[in-house]
């Protein structure tokens, strides 16, 4: 019987007519190059979104199956009679196929795992199991019903909020805490292998967590339809489109084992699958694996529960849809399209002339992935004419150019080699060659309304669509869509307002058209040259120099890493033979006009023999491009034939036993097995991972010899077992393992295919056991799970995350890793098992939470941190701290990470400078626009306690500057608090110092603004930035003497306050701040320096009073020009205009000095009393006492203006450690009395003589009294400088300045290492006797704390070996020793015999003296390059690989050595290329991609190559993985004296031939961007961000990444020498190193005379 498929436009209406228009139809899932098929991903819409299917909603598309309802299997029966013995009667009428279901009072759905207590049909075969048993099994969450919308929609919903299975995990944390738990826990670990997998399991009524789940079993007329969660991706996906997504080779066993379990649980339940390959496997967001068994992709069940075999002899004659009446029937009649997806029989069959252009184009289309409907990936034809002119092929005219892509004949080459030179990635294509904007325009006339709202525009504007061919050609860039060339449908428009699309005038109908169109794609022109357009669409000219020369190099992804599920695929990677029937015509006529122009019968001979000849080549070369794309046609099953089916090798009498002893269903004790002795001390022990879990190749060759004892159980499980090693190979080798000829000769002869030969040696035991030709000799899966291959990482990882795949609420989920984690299974897992752990369990914590989950999200981010490896950390869990802190709003886990506890975990794990720039800023946002109160006191103690660790420069820089950044921009009263705070905290100097020249400099800035025409939001940020400033001045003089106050405020006539208050053009608000504050410091200094220093500096804002109201009240029009508006702010008194500042300063100066001083001092004091009494009943009556005259309330209340009200909430978890305060600033009165310690009103009358005294001789004890004040190098623009971040807007001024200096070595200062928290730095020079010295500086005080003194030669380089306390020092052999106690922990030698290459006679170790050692520093300037031989034997410099925690080191022969510090052993010897020389160049400099990106992505990324600088100016390129050498160039004249990598593809070089270069390592002839300026050789350089800072001589050079070059490629670098105010340390001796020290925003230089110079 012909069995024919459904059109996706009749499958589309079918799902509508059975369900709902409310179920949107995605697009149609097919196995076929064409648009047929059975099943459909659809998306239940909501009543909010207009029918509009959003990106964001992908989590709600489904996959719904329509299956044919067949009597004969027992699918189908099982089906049927669940619903009849629920109430529904099925009534089907066969002619018109219309369905009458009843619904009963049991509902319209019920569980598949509540219905076990019926018949089940026979089955004429014996089994492990009985269908009624095994389907429950295979799908027990599964509502059998009809169909019916409201039950789609609650089944939807249930799988998007995690209801289904929630109660498992319930379950399981009762467990995990030592509670009563029930069965659900205990069952679910024996799925999980707990205590062993099992193959002989019981059918239950849990879901195994890699088996792919089914929802729901419907009948609508005549089919039953699945429903199925859609994931995000596919393994097939995964190999083909981002196969880097498989990051490792842990990754591949993990997944692996995944596959295995499901695997075992089959087979347990004697089920096997016969279907495993990659479209198979689902994958989830997270990557868990889906094993689905339903038939993937058309998802028709292979549960074949039928008497006898499957008949597969159904195979369709004619390409048509099942539909009677269907508008589409016709449109493929004519196709010889077979459904074999066999691609060497149809490329042979085209080839041939047997299969259409059309057809041929299509099935290369589907084996790139591309689906029918989905217009992010459909199918794409060429175009091949421009629709001036009717196609005809004895004309030039009208055809397009099949050699180029569209994209070139749309763009130009001129514009894409423009593109492809200046582009930072190099490319000339930037999207697919169909992108969705382009298909739903193309399709506008058909697609809903909804759909191009929102793939083309947001508002539908029908006239902008094209409406004619000619014009769509004319506009698009894509290609083209088969719709074109069989579908005259897509040009009948069904909306109102477009026209139908018009066909070129040539073509009477859209009918008319198709036919032509057709003919052309058919055409002998286009069929003679449609293999150049497959090579750039699917072959060898999408990659290579190849895609270079076709102008075709696509965009590459920016995170190759990451899943994806379309993208472009290359199938080829050697030209597309031409069509044969093609060149026959060619060589025909050819020989026609050969034989036209001479008749001899023997010229015609000749032709014909030359054709033959022809001919044979043609054949050769197709055979030759069929053999080589073979890959395209993969084989993983061993017996096709066989679907999948219940085991039939068990024996009958033990499948009655089983039923037997499951008769009862509602027995628990029949349930898996239940134990009681599983409890959480089982998991732990289960979980744990012993130190040595590495397993060899002994043990795996020891395995395979015991598996042949645990055979399979059936020839059908050992064919599944053949998949699963095709499957595992195909991981490995990125492509097949077998085709069908492959399959054939190694099923024949037994000798294994030559691509086994490229598996690793650990995946080629197991692929061999798999694959093994007698079945009988294959592993069970249950073996696999146990063999060697798996480490027990995976094993602990797969038993801590696969209760999260769980269909559960997030909330459930994350209380399940909390617990567990918190009980000790990270930590028993070891660091490697937890780092995998994590991509599953952070996410959880990063979503909002209530406070109950934000508690257990804590516990978890803790325990990660603790347990997982700095680097980890870094890539891990700082990315999801930072999205929790980014969080708008209150957040109680926000809250909990801005503990001061917390930050110290974070430090303590991977230092203070990934804090600084990942996390700190973050905490500071927290403090400015709109920020909730209690995350804004929590983050203001956090930044108060962190200051005084994190040292003063660093705070300057990366909390001070920031927050007076944000003055005038939202910061809240906690903000302005911090900086108050911090200054009470680091003291009277800091103050002085360096916070008040800051504040100081904004004030001025924004009154100069006031001054200034600009446009009214600089004004009003300008007020409230001066407001903010002026508060934190008045809050600070809280911690000052009444002198040092006068003598930085007020003296000089350098009053802020009165400067503030003389601007006539400053917001009465700011004249209010500006006297309420001005009063304050006035009753802080006393009533004598008041009348000394202030009074007089206000005896002309006095007089412009006094006259100003005057004037006004002559004119009669004070009260209307002076008033200005009559609010309170948060009911505090608010003056009204200018004038209104009298009675704000004449009564409080009264009260304060007395009346006959102030009159004494002031002249218009008449006309100010007479004011104040005339329009404030005001008047001096002297009571005896400082009588404020009832004006209290105006001076003793500073405004909050907008700052925020008193605090409503407990600051008990708030407390300041040490610190001295437990309310934040938000939660009192930001007076100055409130602020004022008690210790400062003792000493407040203190002479100024003492303080000056006390002042100078405490100075240089003060920590950090070196560093200068940040203020001085401020431009008026520049408020603020930058902060957090090495790529942020603003540069960094380098001044060039000497800030201090210290004599460090008795010789030549060779090499500087600055300590991650940029309080310590160590320095490695000359020290007694010529031997090598090492020590270890204390920034705070410049002074030596410790040192190494074990080198018996000179040290050249030294490296800080990340978080551990050790130090790597290398003077020819490398010490690695203790940093805190100087103890030596080991030596590293290079002996004669390790060294790769013979040295000479004269260049032994015992001729090495320690000026040739000197030679390996660039400091030898007469010479420029060294002039004789090194010893091979001695290290040269290093360089330290974070990431692996080795240590590379470069040796005097151009070798590389690497060493394992933690493990105490040297590795492997890398061998570099010679330079064309007398002598092996030496290494001089090493640096790995990404290492000098000192804050870069949070991590430092894993380096995949390896650039080594020589001594003869070479650089080479190392890949990591082989250790080969990618690139050798000249990359400079002399030696090389540095090498960094501030990104993955950018490398700096410099060199003593006065050059400084980068080099982009992503062109394949890369052109070096060249920094010249200096007058000497460079001798060393430093990378910040953007920043470069060189060093020649006695010079330094600053130079940028970012700043464009001259047509040469150049830029100009100008030294400049580095100031000293010393005078004795004016003439600079030579620099030899330099260092920069980020975030304190300083460099360190050493000198040839051995001086420690810290600059900036």
């Amino acid at each position: 019987m012909e069995e024919r498929e459904t059109c996706f436009e009749c499958l589309e209406s079918r799902i509508k007519s059975d369900w709902s228009d409310q179920l949107l139809f995605c697009y149609g899932v097919s196995d076929s190059p064409l648009p047929f098929g059975s099943s459909a991903v659809v998306q239940f819409s909501d009543s909010n979104s207009s029918g509009q299917v959003s990106a964001s909603t992908s989590a709600s598309q489904f996959i719904l199956s329509y299956l044919p309802t067949d009597s004969n299997q027992c699918f189908s029966k099982y089906i049927n009679q669940f619903t009849m013995q629920n109430g529904e009667q099925t009534e089907v009428n066969a002619g018109s196929g219309s369905t009458n279901l009843l619904d009963s009072s049991l509902g319209e759905s019920q569980s598949l795992s509540n219905s076990m207590g019926y018949e089940c049909c026979a089955c004429n075969r014996s089994a492990k199991f009985s269908c009624l048993r095994t389907i429950p099994a295979l799908a027990p969450l599964a509502r059998v019903g009809i169909s019916s919308y409201s039950t789609f929609q609650e089944l939807a919903s249930s799988y998007i909020s995690g209801t289904l299975e929630d109660h498992i995990l319930s379950s399981l944390n009762l467990l995990i805490q030592g509670k009563a738990s029930g069965r659900d826990a205990v069952n679910y670990m024996r799925l999980l292998g707990i205590p062993s997998f099992d193959d002989t399991s019981i059918p239950g009524c849990l879901r195994h967590p890699n088996i792919a789940p089914v929802l729901g079993l419907f009948k609508t007329s005549g089919y039953i339809n699945l429903l199925l969660p859609k994931t995000p991706y596919t393994l097939e996906n995964i190999l083909h489109y981002s196969p880097n997504a498989l990051r490792s080779d842990w990754h591949m066993r993990f997944l692996m084992y995944q596959l295995l379990s499901a695997l075992t649980y089959l087979h347990g339940l004697g089920v096997h699958h016969s279907n495993i390959c990659p479209s198979n496997v689902m994958l989830t967001n997270s990557c868990w694996a889906w094993l689905c068994i339903w038939g993937n992709p058309r998802l028709g069940i292979n549960l074949c529960f039928k008497h006898g075999k499957p008949d597969t002899s159904c195979i369709p004659s004619r390409i048509d849809c099942c539909i009677e009446g269907c508008s589409s029937r016709g449109l493929y009649a004519d196709f010889r399209l077979s459904p074999s997806l066999d691609w060497n029989s149809q490329f042979n069959r085209w080839w041939r002339g047997e299969l259409s252009n059309f057809e041929y184009l299509l099935f290369l289309n589907r084996l790139a992935g591309r689906r029918w409907g989905d217009h992010t990936f459909h199918p794409v034809m060429p175009w091949v004419i421009d629709f001036s002119t009717k196609p005809n092929e004895d004309s030039d005219s009208g055809w397009r150019d099949l050699s180029k892509s569209k994209w070139r004949l749309a763009k130009g080459d001129e514009q894409l080699d423009f593109t492809y030179s200046t582009s930072e990635v190099p490319h000339h294509v930037s999207d697919e060659c169909l992108s969705e904007l382009a298909v739903c325009s193309y399709k506008a006339r058909r697609l809903p309304l909804s759909v191009l709202r929102m793939a083309v525009r947001s508002v539908y504007e029908p006239n902008e669509y094209p409406s004619t061919m000619q014009r769509l050609y004319q506009w698009t860039p894509d290609e083209c869509i088969p719709e074109f060339y069989c579908d005259p449908r897509i040009f009948y428009s069904k909306h109102s307002g477009m026209t139908d699309l018009a066909v070129p005038s040539w073509a009477g109908s859209p009918e008319e058209f198709i036919k032509l169109h057709r003919d052309a794609l058919e055409a002998k022109r286009v069929s003679r040259h449609i293999h150049h357009w497959i090579d750039i669409t699917f072959g060898y000219k999408m990659s290579g120099q190849a895609a270079v020369a076709a102008k075709n190099v696509m965009l590459s992804s920016s995170e190759p890493t990451k899943p994806r599920s379309i993208g472009r695929r290359q199938l080829f990677t050697r030209p597309h033979p031409a069509r044969q029937v093609a060149m026959q015509e060619t060589l025909e006529s050819t020989k026609e006009s050969a034989v036209c122009q001479d008749q001899a019968p023997k010229v015609d001979n000749e032709k014909s023999f030359l054709f033959k000849t022809a001919c044979l080549q043609e054949l050769e070369e197709a055979s030759l491009f069929s053999e080589h794309a073979r890959h395209l046609s993969p084989l993983h099953c061993h017996d096709p034939e066989n679907l999948l089916e219940q085991s039939s090798s068990v024996k009958e009498s033990q499948s009655e036993n089983l039923e037997k002893s499951v008769s009862n269903p509602h027995d628990i004790s029949n349930y898996c097995g239940f134990t009681s002795d599983v409890d959480l001390n089982y998991l732990l022990e289960h979980i744990d991972i012993q130190d040595d879990d590495s397993t060899g190749y002994q043990e795996l060759l020891l395995w395979r010899q015991k598996s042949c004892s645990s055979r399979a159980s059936s020839k059908e499980a050992a064919n599944d077992i053949f998949s699963v090693g095709c499957l595992l190979a195909e991981l490995y080798l990125r492509r097949p393992l077998f085709d069908s000829t492959s399959l054939a000769m190694y099923l024949e002869s037994g000798v294994f295919p030559g691509l086994m030969q490229e598996l690793p040696c650990h995946a080629k035991v197991l692929v061999e056991a798999c694959i093994q030709k007698d079945w009988m000799r294959r592993p069970s899966a249950k073996s696999l799970l146990e063999s060697p291959y798996f480490p027990s990482t995976v094993k602990s990882v797969y038993l801590f995350t696969a209760p999260l795949q769980l269909m559960a609420e997030d909330g459930s989920r994350l209380q399940y890793a909390a617990n567990f984690a918190k009980q000790g299974a990270l930590k028993a897992m070891g660091t490697l098992a937890a780092e995998m752990c994590a991509p599953y369990c952070l996410p959880l914590a990063s979503a909002p939470l209530s406070d109950a989950e934000a508690e257990w999200a804590y516990i978890l981010l803790k325990e990660f941190i603790k347990c997982l490896s700095p680097k980890a950390v870094k890539a891990s869990v700082l990315p999801a701290i930072q999205k929790i802190l980014q969080t708008t709003g209150y957040s109680h886990l926000k809250v909990s990470l801005l503990q001061e506890s917390f930050v110290r975990e974070i430090w303590n794990q991977i230092g203070k400078q990934a804090y600084l720039e990942k996390i700190h800023p973050l905490v500071i946002s927290n403090l400015y626009v709109s920020p909730h109160k209690i995350s804004a006191a929590a983050a203001s103690v956090l930044l108060i306690c962190s200051s005084e660790e994190l040292g003063v420069p660093v705070t300057i820089h990366q909390t001070i500057l920031p927050l007076i950044h944000c003055f005038g921009k939202g910061l809240c009263a906690d903000g302005l608090d911090v900086l108050v705070r911090i200054g009470g905290l680091l003291g009277e100097s800091f103050i002085v110092r360096q916070m008040l020249p800051l504040l100081k400099h904004v004030a001025r800035s924004c009154i100069d603004v006031s001054s200034i025409n600009k446009p009214e939001p600089v004004h009003s940020w300008s007020s409230l930035a001066l407001i903010d400033c002026l508060m934190t001045l008045d809050s600070l003089v809280a911690f000052l003497p009444r002198e040092v106050v006068v003598k930085n405020l007020i003296e000089d006539k350098s009053c802020l306050h009165v400067l503030a208050l003389m601007q006539t053009d400053l917001e009465i608000t700011v004249l209010q701040v500006a006297a309420t504050t001005l009063m304050a410091i006035c009753q802080r200094i006393g009533p004598e320096l008041t009348a000394l220093h202030v009074l007089p500096q206000l005896k002309e804002l006095f007089d412009e009073l006094a006259f100003t109201q005057e004037s006004c009240n002559g004119s009669g029009s004070f009260g209307k020009s002076l008033k200005v508006s009559k609010s309170k702010v948060n009911g505090e008194f608010q003056i009204e205009s200018r004038m209104d500042l009298v009675l704000l300063l004449y009564p409080s100066f009264s009260s304060l000095l007395g009346i006959e001083k102030l009159r004494q001092c002031c002249a218009t004091w008449l006309l100010l009393e007479q004011f104040l009494l005339r329009f404030h009943n005001w008047k001096w009556e002297y009571t005896g006492e400082s009588s404020r005259s009832g004006v209290e309330n105006v001076i003793a209340k500073v405004p909050l203006l907008s700052k925020g009200s008193t605090s409503d909430y407990s600051p008990a978890k708030l407390l300041l450690n040490g610190v001295g305060w437990s309310i934040p600033q938000s939660q009192g009165i930001r007076g100055a009395k409130n602020l004022m310690p008690q210790r400062r009103l003792v000493n407040s009358h203190q002479s100024s003589v003492q303080i000056k005294d006390t002042a100078s001789n405490h100075f240089k004890s003060e920590p950090w009294f070196w560093f200068p004040c940040p203020a001085a190098s401020w431009d008026g623009s520049d408020l603020l400088g930058r902060f957090g971040c090495p790529k942020d807007e603003f540069p960094w001024k380098i001044r060039a300045s000497v800030l201090s200096s210290v004599r460090a070595h008795q010789g030549a200062l060779r090499s500087l290492a600055v300590c991650e928290d940029e309080n310590t730095v160590f320095t490695a020079g000359i020290g007694p006797g010529f031997k090598g010295t090492v020590l270890k500086w204390d920034l705070t005080r410049i002074n030596s704390v410790s040192g190494y003194y074990g080198h018996e030669e000179v040290v050249n380089d030294i490296r800080i070996l990340s978080l551990s306390g050790r130090i790597a020092s290398c003077d020819g052999t490398i010490h690695v020793w203790n940093s805190q106690t100087g103890k030596l922990i080991s030596v590293f030698t290079e002996s004669s015999t390790d060294s790769l290459h013979l040295v000479s006679p004269s260049s032994s170790p015992s001729n090495i003296s320690a000026d040739h050692v000197d030679m390996l520093n660039s400091n030898t300037l007469s010479i420029g390059v060294l002039s004789s031989p090194f010893d091979g034997s001695l290290y040269t410099c290093m360089h330290y690989l974070e990431h692996a925690e080795q240590l590379v080191v470069g040796t005097g022969n151009g070798s590389l050595r690497f060493i394992d510090v933690s493990q105490r052993r040297k590795l492997h010897l890398w061998k570099g290329e010679f330079s064309e020389s007398s002598f092996p160049s030496l290494v001089s400099s090493i640096c790995s991609c990404g290492s000098d990106k000192e804050q870069g992505n949070g991590a430092s990324a894993a380096a995949h190559w390896i650039a080594a600088g020589l001594s003869s100016g070479h650089c080479q390129l190392f890949d990591v993985r082989s250790g080969n050498v990618i690139a050798c160039w000249r990359a400079h004249d002399g030696y090389v004296t540095k090498l960094a990598a501030p990104e993955e593809h950018l490398l700096v070089s410099s060199s003593l031939d006065r050059t400084l270069k980068i080099w982009d390592l992503r062109r394949t002839s890369p052109l070096p961007v060249t920094f010249k300026g200096h007058s000497d050789g460079v001798t060393g350089f430093s990378v910040w961000g953007q920043d470069v800072i060189s060093i020649s001589r006695n010079k330094i050079g600053l130079s940028s990444l970012a700043k464009p070059t001259d047509e040469d490629g150049q830029q100009g670098i100008i030294p400049q020498k580095l100031y000293s105010s010393d005078p004795g340390s004016r003439n600079m001796s030579v620099l030899s190193s330099i260092s920069i020290i980020p975030f304190s925003r300083l460099f360190v230089v050493g000198t040839e005379d051995g001086y420690l110079r810290i600059c900036c």
